[in-house]
């Protein structure tokens, strides 16, 4: 998993893919992956699991944004909140499920 190049696909772009770099994998705790778009800008997106003393899961996700163009970018960018709802939502359904 490490150094690979997977691409990402997100509903908020149809029909377009991200290639991004896994710079992070820590089974069963952190991945963190990041895109360099023209090699000006980079988002770094990181999934960190923790669990509390009543043996509760946590999940949090984080996207930065870096580079020169990043609020030229960042204003053209759709929210992304409902986006990072679905995929939070979408894990916990698949983890109680079982799947």
């Amino acid at each position: 998993m490490m150094g690979e190049t997977p691409e990402i696909r997100t509903q908020a772009a149809p029909g377009r893919t991200f290639p991004v770099n896994v710079t992070t994998f820590e089974p069963p705790v952190r991945l963190r992956f990041s895109g360099m778009p023209f090699g000006l800008f980079r988002g770094v997106r990181t999934y960190d699991l923790s669990r509390d003393a009543g043996d509760a899961t946590t999940f949090h996700m984080r996207e930065e944004y870096t580079g020169p163009p990043r609020g030229l970018i960042w204003r053209s960018t759709p929210d992304l909140g409902p986006a990072f709802d679905r995929v939070a939502q979408g894990l916990k359904q698949r983890v109680e499920s079982g799947g």
